[in-house]
């Protein structure tokens, strides 16, 4: 897949098989991560990865509590959402979670651009992403930490499912040219 096809083809996907990415396709995606470009070319990042489906159960579990705790601000329909049978993994059955070095000033920038070179890449090898800010509370308390084996001196920065999509995907509408001059404008 040409990078421009890649750019425009992949979107946030959020209804996976249950299947596990293999482990080829697990090695060429974070080969592709870790070549994200970075400040100070200090490479920040550590890599987790979880498959284990008690595990993600659980972190999907955990985030729609912390959900809907603050779904006070929500209207009745996200309380109805979060209380059924919502899955904050969409179910997916592979979760990487990309971290950072704490006080680096540059690490979450950093973090997402191997994200973004994670997905581009995944999208070229026919599977879906989706990333999981709502997780972000879960991975980064001390029991989910100490289970990931994630040092206290690093954060869960960029958590992002990565699998085989459920069905077909809607890619998103592309943008017309009167968008793009508006963005100019509003940019400017």
């Amino acid at each position: 897949m040409e990078l421009k096809q890649a750019i425009h083809a992949r979107h946030a996907v959020r209804s996976y098989r249950r299947q596990k990415v293999d482990e080829r396709d697990l090695r060429a995606l974070l080969e592709a991560a870790v070549r994200a470009p970075n400040a100070k070319n200090e490479q920040p990042w550590s890599f987790v990865i979880v498959q284990n489906r008690s595990m993600l159960e659980r972190y999907s579990e955990q985030a729609k509590k912390r959900l809907l705790a603050a779904a006070d601000e929500c209207d009745a329909s996200a309380r109805a959402l979060l209380r059924g049978s919502f899955d904050p993994l969409h179910g997916a059955c592979t979760l990487i979670v990309i971290c950072g070095r704490k006080g680096d000033e540059f690490a979450e920038a950093d973090c997402w651009l191997a994200a973004e070179n994670l997905m581009l890449t995944a999208c070229d090898l026919g599977l879906g992403t989706c990333p999981v800010g709502s997780l972000l509370p879960v991975l980064n308390s001390w029991t989910v930490k100490a289970e990931l084996d994630i040092p206290e001196a690093v954060a869960a920065i960029a958590p992002v499912v990565v699998g085989y999509p459920d069905g077909p995907t809607v890619s998103p509408t592309p943008l017309g040219s009167q968008d793009l001059e508006l963005l100019a404008l509003n940019g400017a």
